[in-house]
């Protein structure tokens, strides 16, 4: 029962002014001793003089023993009433004792001890009782007495509480803030990781084919060299140049660097034809030709689709033709369906990781739409997306 109130990190300080108060209250509980003693001397002692001798050496004991009431309360607690049952010049130390166990320890606890009081000072006056006062009215004074030092000591252990819990809330919201930042940077950087996929995959396929024919064909003109050539050049530098603005996102302010929306979907379409995958070009909706107006983000989210299918198709299906297919309308859904035929010479490792795929998918789900892909009836590919327009 007896020991410390807990292990909880104490502010800086705080032992210091635990001393302070812990001396305070020693001077309190050896003033009351000293007045009792005073009054002793003034009035005749009725009983014998070994207990006079008691009397008084357990108020000092017994103040001195408050040095340690933090640690031992309630042991405190329960030794120093039931000396006070004998001895007028520990009661001091006994209230002190009750109120320490008011502070840190239970309600229940608080009334065993504070009933315990009661009934050695009660004792003490029935035994000894005081000439001049009533008995009702000493008795009311030591109840009241008493009332107050537990409620005192209750509602200083209530706020102790609350100060507790609210720093123990205020480390939990660092933490939880410190989390949502850590998930935060974990986002970015899975976005950054897709975009780097979208814009590189994109460019380095179309490097692959040009730099493929220039080095397959030997037999072709000096300048059908030279501009496969110009295309492997300036396809790598615009690839270093996407790479950089895809990672300027993170360091720029939003809005400050261009991003690809629907209507850059004529340049991929026109990119993938002069690399020699024939793609046809069917938007009912309007959106690449600016006839109607799709938010950035669904716009954004179709052309890496488109950009993804057409990057694949090289890889996977050199040589196939490719419909891209654009329909719906505002305050509906806008979808986006890339079809590619069967190859006609298929690679021979046709078979990649899925990370674009995959990678589209949780594109589409970030803006609540739906994507499918499969084979088609015919040898072919297909790739379907669904996302909101609102009008």
């Amino acid at each position: 029962m007896s020991g410390s109130t807990g292990t909880r990190a104490r502010p800086p300080g705080q032992a210091g002014r635990d001393r302070l108060a812990d001396g305070v209250l020693i001077l309190v509980a050896a003033s009351l001793g000293l007045v009792a003693v005073i009054l002793q001397v003034n009035e005749p002692w009725p009983g014998p003089a070994w207990l006079l001798f008691a009397d008084r050496s357990a108020g000092v004991l017994g103040c001195l023993a408050l040095w340690w009431r933090r640690r031992f309360p309630l042991v405190l607690g329960i030794a120093l009433p039931v000396a006070s049952s004998f001895s007028e010049t520990v009661a001091g130390a006994a209230i002190v004792a009750l109120f320490t166990v008011a502070v840190h320890r239970s309600a229940r606890a608080t009334a065993v001890v504070c009933a315990l009081s009661l009934a050695a000072l009660s004792t003490y006056q029935l035994l000894w009782p005081e000439p001049s006062t009533p008995p009702l009215t000493v008795f009311t004074i030591i109840g009241l007495g008493h009332l107050a030092v537990v409620a005192w000591g209750m509602s200083l252990r209530n706020r102790r509480a609350l100060v507790t819990s609210l720093r123990e809330r205020a480390v939990a919201a660092e933490v939880e803030a410190r989390l949502r930042a850590e998930r935060s940077e974990h986002e970015a950087r899975e976005a950054l990781a897709r975009e780097m996929h979208d814009v590189l995959g994109h460019r380095l396929s179309l490097l692959s084919v040009h730099a493929g024919a220039l080095a397959y064909s030997r037999d072709a003109s000096a300048a059908d060299r030279a501009r496969a050539a110009e295309v492997v050049r300036e396809n790598a530098h615009r690839a270093l140049q996407d790479l950089r603005e895809v990672i300027g996102v993170l360091r720029a302010p939003v809005g400050e660097l261009p991003l690809p929306g629907v209507e850059d979907v004529l340049e991929l379409i026109d990119e993938a034809r002069q690399a020699g995958t024939p793609v046809e070009l069917r938007d009912d909706a309007g959106v690449t030709t600016r006839d109607r107006t799709l938010p950035d983000t669904q716009g954004r989210t179709l052309y890496r689709v488109v950009q993804e299918c057409l990057t694949n198709v090289r890889k996977h299906a050199p040589g196939a033709s490719v419909v891209v297919r654009i329909a719906g309308r505002p305050g509906g859904h806008v979808t986006a369906e890339v079809v590619n035929a069967s190859p006609t010479d298929p690679p021979a490792h046709p078979q990649g990781s899925g990370a674009g795929l995959r990678g589209l998918g949780e594109r589409a789900r970030l803006v609540g739409g739906q994507l499918d892909h499969g084979p088609t009836g015919s040898g072919g590919w297909q790739v379907r997306i669904r996302l909101p327009w609102p009008p």
